[in-house]
């Protein structure tokens, strides 16, 4: 399995996009993230823990005097990847479909004659 496809596996799940839109923008505690997707703390925990392993979250102690807060960070690696892939996907359909444009263009122009 490639970076890319781990990506795209932890994007699969409705709620660890949620997440992703969240962190996107600010940092947020599990709790925090757990209440704005409205599902239980253990399955946030989850979510989570895929988000981590996948690589596109990390987790950070914030405050000192309590490790128990754990704050999660989107990654930047992955979604760069993911964002380069996509623009080689759109450049593929925009070359075939301008190939699509001039076909039909020089279909109806010999048709003219």
């Amino acid at each position: 399995m490639t970076a890319l496809d781990d990506t795209l596996a932890a994007l699969a799940e409705p709620t660890r996009r949620r997440v992703v839109d969240l962190l996107r923008m600010r940092p947020h505690s599990a709790g925090e993230l757990a209440k704005a997707a409205r599902v239980s703390a253990p399955l946030m925990s989850r979510h989570l823990r895929v988000l981590r392993t996948h690589g596109l979250v990390e987790e950070s102690h914030d405050d000192p005097a309590d490790t128990r807060v754990r704050v999660y960070r989107l990654r930047r690696a992955p979604f760069s990847e993911l964002r380069g892939w996509l623009e080689e996907v759109e450049s593929f359909w925009s070359d075939q479909l301008g190939a699509f444009r001039d076909h039909v263009e020089k279909t109806r122009k010999g048709k003219r004659i």
